[in-house]
């Protein structure tokens, strides 16, 4: 099995591996869970003789696995556990296993699958008690399996309403939100969608925009941390389905780039510590819903200055305090007085303003937002990618706090007490 996993991408350091003699008989196995989008296998055998077709063991096998999973969950508190099937605990594992049986009985002449009533239940008594204990032994890595399951769980639950929805609005012509201010044009490649932090900057984009090209959707308040909310809060969250609706795309594994509406999504807000957040989650659902869009380099952040200097004649904008630092000592007369007005928000800029700092192709600064590739050469860049936003945007606050101390050194200088 570690053969045959070498070159992909594991969830655990070390498979879950045992053999045991039951009344006679033997039973060996070895099972990895794979990091998703990855294709996993199941090889069995059965007195050495390949069951391709699996059968009665590997139908063991995974009520084993699936029942001690479910069994620690509900032993460790988690409600959950309990509506967790076998598609959501074994899907994209690696795994084999061989019995060694009295009088086995297979279907066919090729004994490409084992039909023995038996087997079953021997099967499972056998590997299910060492997989509980397998569990116990390490509840960190009891939890992770738990948790990887449960995502799935709600994923396949999301997916289920999506399609009743579906099903029951498939007359129906599906509209877009109606805070939503569309562009005229329909080529892709041509157009933006700017998302932008309430009403009043919202007001202001719109009045701002190229009207042929540039879309703008207001978003009311911070959104969703999708890093720490369950599947079915997702589902339910009105401003994240505005947006999905709004791109004209699904998120999770239902995503299709082919059917995005627009060729740039753009993140626009004010140049301060709320912006930022906002900013943060927004990104945060993408990388865990759009992964795709981020590959595809689909995602941008605006750059809103956040100071306007005058003198005379000579106006320039600064994005931070030593940008702000620099434009003084390049572009003005430093033995005359500077106006310097400082953006309190986006609402507060005027539209020409605006326009001209931050929307304007010709004049404005964009980032783009990347991502590692998920192949060999990318793939230890993109383990790290996932555990940093696990680490500072997901459920366990502790590993938060600890990133803030190990790191807290580097921004020190910056903090103004």
């Amino acid at each position: 099995l570690n053969h045959s996993t070498e070159d992909k991408p594991l969830l655990l350091s070390q498979p879950f591996a045992d053999r045991i003699d039951l009344e006679g008989q033997k039973f060996e196995w070895a099972i990895t869970w794979l990091t998703p989008a990855e294709d996993g296998f199941f090889r069995s055998y059965c007195n050495t003789v390949p069951t391709p077709l699996g059968g009665t063991h590997e139908t063991g096998f995974r009520q084993a696995i699936s029942r001690g999973l479910r069994t620690y969950g509900e032993l460790v508190g988690q409600k959950k556990a309990a509506d967790l099937t076998a598609e959501d605990i074994l899907a994209e594992t690696a795994g084999m296993l061989s019995v060694f049986l009295r009088d086995p009985q297979f279907q066919g002449q090729t004994k490409d699958k084992l039909v023995t009533a038996d087997a079953t239940k021997q099967t499972e008594a056998a590997v299910r008690d060492r997989f509980e204990l397998w569990l116990s032994a390490e509840p960190t890595r009891a939890n992770d399996l738990l948790d990887r399951a449960i995502e799935r769980m709600e994923d396949r639950k999301r997916k289920r309403k999506e399609k009743d929805v579906a099903r029951k609005s498939a007359t129906r012509k599906l509209r877009l939100p109606g805070k939503l201010s569309d562009c005229t044009e329909t080529n892709t490649d041509l157009t933006e969608l700017f998302l932008v932090e309430g009403d009043s900057a919202g007001g202001s984009a719109k009045s701002a925009r190229d009207r042929k090209t540039q879309a703008v959707l207001p978003l009311r308040g911070k959104i969703l941390n999708v890093a720490s909310a369950t599947a079915d809060k997702l589902s339910q969250n009105q401003e994240l389905s505005d947006l999905a609706l709004a791109l004209g795309v699904k998120g999770g594994k239902d995503f299709s780039l082919s059917d995005l509406r627009y060729g740039k999504i753009i993140i626009m807000t004010d140049a301060d510590v709320d912006g930022a957040h906002i900013a943060a989650l927004l990104m945060t659902y993408f990388y865990r819903e759009m992964p795709e869009l981020i590959e595809k380099g689909h995602l941008y952040l605006a750059q809103p200055p956040l100071y306007r200097m005058t003198q005379g004649a000579v106006t320039a904008y600064a994005l931070d305090d030593q940008h702000r630092e620099h434009l003084l000592q390049a572009q003005f007369n430093q033995r005359s007085k500077v106006d310097i007005s400082r953006f309190k928000g986006l609402g507060e800029m005027p539209p020409a303003q605006l326009k001209e700092t931050t929307m304007n192709p010709v004049s404005r600064r964009l980032l783009q937002v990347s991502l590692p590739r998920r192949d060999q050469d990318g793939a230890d860049d993109r383990r790290n990618v996932d555990k940093l936003v696990t680490t500072l945007m997901g459920k366990k606050p502790e590993l938060r706090f600890g990133y803030i101390r190990e790191h807290a050194y580097e921004v020190i200088k910056e903090l103004d007490v």
